[in-house]
């Protein structure tokens, strides 16, 4: 029997004891192996690793901890609850992959070769502007918010992309 204060793992038919007062260090050498394998069967062998290791991290820091009796359950939990985080993030994930896939695409439209060409010899972030101002049809502040800028980035860009269209399509 174990004594309390103490829990037991079966360890290739042998029963062993280990004391509440074990090091994380050793717990986490005697449980690693079977939390992951545990995570394993939860989300797969692609990312047990990584669920295990933010359960381990989650856990060690949890204010309860130093209070924990079965240190052994409690991992398990946190690796079923990390478990449960990662898969719905996945699929969270998937849904928005997904949607963003499917948006639609905006292509510039049947312009003459010259335009085409004016606008793609633009820096990227002018080309931006201009794609988002006309195709999208957003103003100065819905660019700016979309791509991370301030509004009088967008104007300048939008400004310096005129003055370039401009230029190069005046001289052809």
């Amino acid at each position: 029997m174990v004594s309390p204060g103490r829990w037991s793992r079966r360890s290739h038919g042998v029963m062993t004891e280990v004391a509440d007062s074990m090091t994380d260090a050793h717990l986490y050498q005697l449980l690693a192996p079977e939390l992951i394998r545990f995570a394993t069967g939860l989300v797969g062998r692609e990312d047990a690793a990584d669920v295990f290791a933010n359960a381990i991290v989650k856990a060690l820091a949890s204010p309860s901890w130093p209070t924990v009796t079965n240190h052994r359950a409690f991992l398990y939990r946190a690796v079923l609850n990390e478990a449960r985080t990662w898969t719905r993030r996945r699929s969270e994930r998937t849904v928005r992959e997904t949607r963003a896939a499917t948006v639609r695409i905006w292509e510039l439209p049947g312009f003459h070769s010259d335009v085409v060409e004016a606008v793609v010899r633009l820096s990227v972030r002018q080309r931006a502007v201009i794609v988002l101002t006309y195709w999208a049809d957003l103003d100065p502040i819905a660019v700016a918010e979309r791509l991370g800028i301030s509004e009088g980035s967008v104007r300048r860009h939008l400004a310096r992309a005129r003055a370039r269209l401009r230029e190069v399509l005046h001289d052809h």
